[in-house]
């Protein structure tokens, strides 16, 4: 299962930056652009929520080869034709596929994982998960042709299926728990809900448009590939010193920290007009803050959590992110047209401020969790529901 994940964000991980990428050469607006990142985004949406059935109907495996060949013949169909309409319908579909994918394997994880190994499981379904979206960037150099990375990326995700296809281990039964409500998340941890959302609408935008900004400031095609691996690694790499932070001091003022610093990085990378080292170094800082920021959110959560609705407000946090994520593209977009290139950092940057300032006044209003009785911060993938169940570790205190 680790294997099919690595191999398909291998191909698959490209796709976002490849489509983004394409437009702008192409002189299509930063709105439009906007909107075919936002479709995929309500594609992971609505799959998410809709791939369970599908699975108990005919089973994890005949759902991932069904979801793994539509993904891959919707990767050689961008080859047909470029138009905006189009590669938005293809966007889409693509979203639906991944989000089925995530829910298979996702789910036949949390089976397969015993109590003591949950934790490393998830770790090295995240270090999988993002590696191979950090190598398929480097799909972009393949520039003999212009069909050439939609095609390399199409066979890596038809070779993701090889693994589950062969596999002798048994399907697990497929049980679905409803999210809590979102009026009852915001009662429990009003941050974790605004802060969720407000992510997704970061990184939602980041991974739409920011192609299109490394673009228009001067990046070649092979120096677009290493900004965003690097903010991928970045992403990665920062996660357990700021989890480590959040174990041992008030958790919101790891959050507030964090917002801070992804407030500067965000201006710097909005002022920056050209490549150079100072744009990887940034970009590693960004990835590393902001990653980070989700999981924050839902441990800070948690805090405030029985060991029984964890699970379910997991999964509820996860779709908060998503509609986020999905919101990020156009509204990002419609700053970058009005405010130039570094628009989207000045987008980012203001969300990660507004964030800053609700969760400074949540500090005002409520006492903290003691240190002693907070939950243990766990590296979580901002993917479905279905990854909340891997986050259900030995608690020490509720």
């Amino acid at each position: 299962m680790l294997l099919a994940i690595f191999i398909l964000m291998a191909g698959n991980g490209v796709m976002s930056t490849l489509v983004s990428f394409r437009l702008e050469s192409a002189g299509t607006r930063a709105g439009l652009i906007g909107l075919v990142a936002t479709a995929y985004f309500v594609g992971l949406t609505i799959g998410a929520l809709r791939a369970s059935p599908i699975i108990r109907r005919v089973g994890h495996i005949r759902t991932f080869a069904a979801a793994v060949s539509l993904l891959s013949a919707t990767t050689l169909a961008y080859t047909l034709f470029q138009g905006t309409a189009f590669w938005a319908l293809l966007r889409f579909v693509d979203g639906l596929c991944v989000a089925a994918v995530f829910v298979c394997l996702e789910s036949w994880l949390n089976e397969r994982a015993e109590p003591s190994t949950r934790g490393s499981v998830l770790a090295a379904y995240m270090i999988s998960l993002y590696a191979g979206q950090a190598l398929a960037q480097f799909l972009l150099n393949l520039d003999g042709a212009p069909a050439a990375p939609f095609i390399a990326s199409s066979l890596l995700v038809s070779l993701s299926v090889l693994p589950i296809a062969l596999t002798r281990l048994k399907e697990p039964a497929v049980t679905q728990q409803a999210p809590l409500s979102v009026r009852g998340l915001y009662a429990a941890s009003p941050l974790g809900v605004v802060g969720c959302g407000m992510i997704g609408l970061m990184l939602g935008a980041f991974y739409g448009l920011g192609a299109v900004y490394a673009r228009r400031i001067g990046l070649e095609m092979s120096q677009i590939a290493l900004f965003m691996s690097v903010v991928i690694a970045g992403g990665v790499a920062l996660q357990w010193p700021v989890g480590w932070l959040s174990d041992r001091f008030d958790r919101r003022t790891v959050i507030v920290a964090t917002l801070l610093g992804a407030t500067g990085v965000c201006a710097g990378l909005a002022w920056i007009a050209g490549p150079g080292p100072l744009l990887l170094v940034l970009g590693a800082v960004f990835g590393g803050l902001s990653f980070a920021l989700y999981p924050l959110c839902v441990a800070h959560t948690n805090d405030h959590l029985s060991a029984e609705q964890r699970v379910s407000a997991s999964g509820g946090l996860v779709l908060t992110y998503s509609i986020g994520a999905a919101v990020g593209p156009t509204a990002g977009s419609g700053v970058m047209m009005a405010a130039g290139v570094g628009g989207l950092f000045l987008f980012i940057g203001a969300c990660a401020l507004l964030t800053l300032v609700f969760a400074i006044w949540r500090q005002l209003r409520r006492e903290p969790v003691p240190s002693e009785l907070q939950q243990p911060y766990q590296i979580l993938p901002r993917t479905t529901p279905a990854a909340a169940e891997l986050d259900r570790l030995p608690r020490t205190a509720d």
